[in-house]
């Protein structure tokens, strides 16, 4: 069967050109969504990808329509393989049911594959250098070192319970839970001398 997909970012714009081209392809069951391509989630292109079975062909009007994310594209195009499904772009040419269009796709899978391990590197430099600098990634802590101090103090004092100092705080009760078992481990590791 073959079966297409049309896609348009806003709710103002409309798909009909793109039926229009999928239709004159021969698509005989055509699934549309307004939403952004950037997005993983989108109902009925998964709906699309969960019923498809051996020798059906995925066609789109322009590549784009599928995904503007190299990764996610590569990860529908994998997904359309594992149900022994090929694909078609209209615009671009492209159809994995041929020996050509397969070579197509694995040359583009090799660039995307260039590009992440060249992103992966980039970043583990960029996280060295900052490291380096005495720079700690993460998210900020929630609550000044005084602060802290001062929640442990009244917890272990009996002044105020867990609860009463995460509200007065203005934190959640699990911050004040994980501070005081950071304090219990570090008395637990403390030799006496």
């Amino acid at each position: 069967m073959r079966i297409g997909y049309a896609r348009v970012s806003t709710q103002d714009q409309n798909t009909a050109a793109q039926i229009a081209a999928l239709q004159s392809a021969g698509c005989e069951l055509i699934f549309q969504e307004k939403a952004t391509g950037s997005r993983w989630e989108r109902p009925e292109l998964h709906r699309l990808i969960g019923q498809l079975r051996k020798q059906d062909v995925v066609i789109v009007w322009k590549l784009d329509r599928l995904s503007r994310s190299l990764k996610d594209l590569l990860t529908l195009m994998e997904k359309i393989q594992q149900a022994g499904a090929g694909f078609q772009s209209l615009t671009e040419s492209i159809d994995t049911t041929s020996p050509g269009g397969r070579m197509m796709m694995q040359m583009v899978g090799a660039f995307a594959e260039f590009e992440r391990a060249m992103l992966r590197e980039r970043t583990k430099n960029g996280l060295d250098a900052a490291r380096k600098a005495g720079r700690v990634g993460g998210r900020r802590p929630k609550l000044k070192e005084h602060q802290a101090q001062e929640i442990m103090n009244l917890v272990s004092s009996g002044q105020k319970t867990a609860a009463d100092v995460a509200r007065l705080f203005n934190v959640h009760p699990a911050t004040v839970s994980r501070l005081l078992q950071r304090k219990a481990q570090k008395q637990a590791f403390r030799v006496p001398s």
